[in-house]
């Protein structure tokens, strides 16, 4: 198993914080790079979390989460988000109601749940797009089990 997640590490992704409300007002967030649009018409995103996530029940009832995607100076963040707490939101910025919309983050998008998928030892989350916002700067990527600063290459045209 640890040789296949490292062969996985060696894609390099960017980061986000999924975050989600209940009903009653119970919040989660967790840190993911298993983030990807899925279409444009409809907007469609999707996005993975574990069977075995202490916030996997709260995400599957919620119906609704928001994911947040991080600037290369919050590390803070997604280290927090991924860290088991009590309560993660304490002394964080929110923006937003009801769902709680992380401050500084460089695209977010608040979804409904359209579709919940079984993906082996995860679920697999497909969310419609009600509206979203972005900023400029540079993104927090993830590689091979580390941070890495994002350079892009000067000259270089879009794929």
């Amino acid at each position: 198993m640890r040789s296949l997640r490292e062969a996985f590490g060696q894609f390099a992704t960017g980061v986000a914080v999924i975050t989600t409300v209940t009903a009653d007002g119970e919040r989660a967030g967790v840190t993911v790079n298993s983030f990807t649009s899925v279409s444009l018409d409809p907007p469609l995103v999707l996005w993975c979390l574990s069977n075995r996530a202490p916030s996997a029940p709260l995400f599957l009832r919620a119906g609704r989460f928001a994911v947040n995607v991080l600037a290369a100076d919050q590390d803070h963040l997604s280290r927090r988000f991924a860290t088991p707490s009590a309560d993660k939101f304490a002394g964080v910025e929110l923006l937003g109601a009801p769902l709680p919309i992380l401050a500084g983050t460089l695209a977010s998008f608040v979804c409904r749940t359209e579709r919940v998928h079984d993906g082996g030892d995860h679920h697999i989350f497909v969310g419609a797009v009600e509206r979203y916002q972005r900023t400029e700067g540079e993104p927090l990527v993830f590689h091979s089990g580390r941070y890495r600063e994002f350079w892009p290459v000067v000259g270089a045209g879009a794929a």
